[in-house]
Parts: structure tokens; sequence; C-alpha cells
């Protein structure tokens, strides 16, 4: 039998300590060769409003260890202002709703084993990025977090790291008041850490060693002037990249890893996060890694660049001192992310008596294709 399974049904099993070792798994299993993984490719394509536009996303991968699995995207996708923020904004037939599904299948046979709701599980790999950069190259002693935004992302990255780190205060800052006091009591009330609620972003800065920018921001929210010595940044959201003034004082760029190029084409061998086809491609259209840029998302810092296979195997320190500003991504590896997490999510919901089952016949043919 195939199973559907849905957020809640994740929620449920799968933990963030587990994320976070799938993870490295995946990334260093790509090193390896015995993981293979693509850039995420977008496709768009105008809508009816000019002040929208469709985009259909895909990542994929999988490895020796047992899974493949394909993580697909279908949004309309547009930018508004919210307290003065240019935020991205997007949507499956109403806003509110969304349509992300991971397709889980087996190597050994090819079975279509599950179906999954991606919103959890989205999530928590993003968090569990986070944590293995500070894992790596925050300092080990790090204990105050500076963040910027209260979100799902906010909840995931501060559950992510706890476990990376002991980390003892909280410095939070977000447009919305009712929101970041809210997320600010669950944060004191969930880890029992100090929480500082800041009514203005800079104050996020000031004695934080962990940077964290989790926004929907479609524009860089970091100031790159207000980071101390020592501090460790993480960035997502829309903007994509922090602001120039903090790439020009990061010492030490940590990008996890690179998909690999096709069999026999080398020259395909792109460092591109978000790769994008477009109809109408003389029309602007909104969506991640757009916003004029030339390039999706490569590499940032290439002078100042380790990998985390330069760190495992000793190739490389990392941060070599107390006082250095790093910075860590992930790269072009979200297609590795998918099958290690889904096989995780897949095994345990199994083993919990989880999930909705399907005939697995509704999927297969005799008709060869």
């Amino acid at each position: 039998m195939t199973l559907i399974i849905n957020n809640d049904d994740v929620a449920k099993v799968l933990k963030m300590d587990v994320v976070i070792d799938a993870l490295e798994e995946a990334y260093l299993q790509l090193v390896s060769k015995e993981a293979v993984c693509r850039p995420r490719i977008d496709i768009r394509i105008p809508t009816k409003d000019p002040k929208k536009n469709y985009q259909w996303g895909t990542m994929e991968g999988g490895s020796i260890s047992g899974y493949f699995a394909i993580r697909m995207k279908s949004d309309v996708v547009y930018e508004t202002e919210y307290n003065g923020v240019t935020t991205q904004e997007k949507y499956c037939m109403r806003p509110g709703l969304y349509c992300g599904l991971v397709f889980l299948t087996a190597i050994e046979t090819g079975e279509p084993l599950a179906f999954i709701n991606d919103g959890v599980l989205q999530h928590m790999r993003v968090g569990g990025d986070g944590a293995i950069g500070v894992k790596y190259m925050a300092n080990k002693d790090a204990e105050v977090v500076g963040m910027l935004g209260s979100g799902g992302m906010s909840r995931t990255h501060m559950q992510a790291f706890m476990l990376v780190r002991n980390i003892k205060k909280l410095q939070v800052f977000s447009p919305t008041k009712e929101h970041r006091e809210a997320f600010g009591r669950e944060m004191a009330e969930t880890y029992g850490i100090e929480v500082k609620v800041c009514g203005n972003p800079e104050d996020v800065y000031r004695g934080a060693h962990i940077l964290a920018a989790l926004t929907d921001s479609a524009v860089p929210v970091t100031d790159g002037t207000l980071l101390e010595k020592g501090t460790h940044l993480v960035n997502i959201g829309g903007s994509g990249n922090p602001d120039a003034e903090s790439l020009a004082r990061v010492d030490v760029y940590l990008r996890f890893g690179d998909a690999p190029p096709p069999i026999g084409r080398p020259d395909f061998n792109l460092d591109d996060e978000n790769i994008g086809w477009e109809a109408v491609p003389s029309k602007r259209k909104y969506g991640d890694g757009r916003h004029g840029k030339k390039r999706a998302r490569g590499t940032l810092l290439p002078d100042k660049r380790v990998t985390l296979a330069d760190i495992v195997s000793g190739k490389s320190k990392g941060r070599s001192s107390k006082d250095q500003i790093t910075y860590s991504e992930r790269g072009n590896l979200q297609g590795a992310q998918f099958f290690s997490i889904g096989g995780k999510v897949y095994e345990a919901v199994k083993a919990a008596g989880l999930g909705r089952e399907i005939p697995t016949e509704w999927f297969l043919q005799d008709i060869r294709d």
C-alpha cells in the first residue's frame, strides 16, 4: 500500500535531531557519490492578473541508502507591502492554502511509497540546515541568538539551535508587535531562556553570537554594519542573500556543497540554487531567485568558501578565530533533503501506524512507458 502522509502525521513522528543527522549524512553521501541530486528548477507562467504569476517548482534526489524523492510545489506568486516591508506571498487556489508534496519511491523496486505534505518537513529541514551551520561555524560558547522574524521558520530554527549550542538568550524583532511578543513568550516558556522582544531591528544585533534572518521579505533584511565580531550569520527568505555589507564582512563562508553535473556534461556544473524557465520572459515575474538577479543564489564568496566535507575531513577548520564573522548556507542541495528526511518520515509513520493507505496498484499499469 502507498501512504498519504499529512502534516499532522509528520509533526507527530519527526524529531529535529533526526532531521539534522539525516541532512548531514545525505550531504556527505553526495561527496562520496553514493547520492545524487539536482538544483531546483522552476517554471513560471503569467496569469491573467499582471501582478501575479504561476510558479511550478521541483527538486529531487536519491541515494543507495534506499530512497528517491521529488518535491513538487504549485504556487501563485506575488509581492505585497506589509508594515513598510516588501514581502513575497504565495498560495494555491486561495490565500492560506498551499500545494507542496513529496513523492517518495523505493530504489530497489521502484515502488511508490508515499505522498507527503511538505509543510512541516519543509520548516524542519531549513531549521536543520541552520543548526548544521551553527554546529560547525559558530563559536563554541555562542549562547545569544539575535533573530529577525517570528514565524514558523523562527520556531524550527530555535528548536534546532538549542540542540547544537547552549542557548541562554533570544533577542527577536518582527514587524508586527503582537506576533513578536507572542513568539517571545512562547520561546521563553518552551526553552526556559531569557527573551528580549525588540522594538527595533537593530536591537537584535547587540551582543548576539548568532544572527538569524528568517523572513519572507523580498529584499535583504540584514544590516552588515551592525554585525559584531564573532557573529555567525544564518539567512533565509525571499531575498535569498544577506545584504552586501554583511557579505563584505564575512571572514569564512560555509557552503555545504554543490549538486553534481549530469553524467557526460561537466559544462552543466551549476552552483545556482534556482534555475528558472519562463513563458513570456519579457514580463516581470515573482518567485524564488528572482528580483533582477542574473544569477539565482550561486556561490557568494568563492575566495572565502569552505564546504561541509572540508570541515568533516579536517581539510579546513572553518572558523579559525573567535572574532571572525562567519556565514553558512546549504547551496543547491535541496533535492538531497527530501529523500533523506522523507525516508525517515515514512519509516516512522509506518512504525506508528499513521498515514492513510491507498492501493499501490492505482499508480501502476501494464503498458510500458
